[in-house]
């Protein structure tokens, strides 16, 4: 899937197991397309929020050449999951009725161990960039987010990315900042070529591809309870997030190497 397709859309017509390995209780389902897939519910803890940072994180690691599972809206049926005997899973079906995200299943993938898979520098600095650039607070050591799957290394689970949304003050200040915490990114070490990158990414991650990638933001996600603005005017600060933060990539950069001559 190239950066100018569209999400498909599938019907979820099986629930198979809920996946504890996450704080979110994602699910491995089956939908109406025969496929399977691990389906992120909008109500979550953090509700639609992070169906957003998922999207917006997995499409640009997509757009700048990154392996992404492919993406697609998952519409959940009122009644789907009636018969579900755990009441949790009930509730949070229940509550995630209408579009959710998915991310297309990975059969006998695993999980990605620093300490056996060697990453290279250019693949290591091309990962440690993108998630300074989105605020991605959750790829360490102890949950690395990433999987082997046929011998290439596969980026998933972009929900924690774009934080400043969660309070929504000051995202300005968030969009031109540093981001501190790469200093715990498990591919920091490895990440010798974040310079090059930069000047690469930066001419890749064009206004009309990240105008591309927002704009697939349902409406349905940016009703939130207390918010004034209108989902376009919501989809716009995400934008201009996004360009701020590009402008400003030199300040995350320099923090990235400055982290990482600290630590080799």
């Amino acid at each position: 899937m190239s950066s100018e397709d569209h999400l498909r859309t599938v019907t979820v017509t099986r629930y198979i197991t809920p996946l504890r390995e996450g704080g979110s209780l994602p699910a491995l389902a089956e939908a109406d397309d025969g496929f399977k897939y691990v389906l992120k519910f909008r109500g979550t803890g953090h509700g639609p929020k992070a169906l957003i940072s998922e999207l917006i994180g997995g499409e640009v690691a997509r757009a700048l050449g990154l392996r992404v599972p492919e993406l697609v809206f998952a519409e959940l049926d009122e009644a789907f999951g009636r018969t579900e005997g755990d009441e949790e899973v009930q509730d949070l079906l229940k509550g995630s009725k209408g579009l959710n995200l998915a991310l297309h299943f990975l059969p006998g993938a695993i999980t990605f161990d620093p300490a056996v898979t060697a990453v290279d520098p250019d693949l290591a600095s091309r990962i440690v960039w993108l998630d300074a650039f989105l605020t991605n607070i959750d790829r360490t050591a102890k949950n690395t987010n990433m999987l082997i799957w046929q011998k290439e290394l596969w980026l998933i689970d972009h929900g924690s990315c774009l934080y400043f949304q969660h309070s929504w003050i000051h995202w300005e200040q968030h969009a031109k900042g540093p981001f501190e915490l790469v200093k715990d990114h498990v591919l920091l070490p490895q990440a010798a070529r974040l310079a090059e990158v930069d000047a690469e990414f930066t001419q890749r991650l064009t206004p009309d591809v990240l105008r591309h990638i927002v704009a697939q933001v349902p409406d349905a996600w940016l009703q939130w309870e207390g918010v004034e603005e209108t989902p376009e005017a919501l989809r716009a600060v995400y934008l201009d997030f996004l360009l701020m933060r590009l402008a400003h990539s030199v300040v995350f950069t320099n923090e990235a190497q400055h982290a990482r001559q600290a630590i080799v």
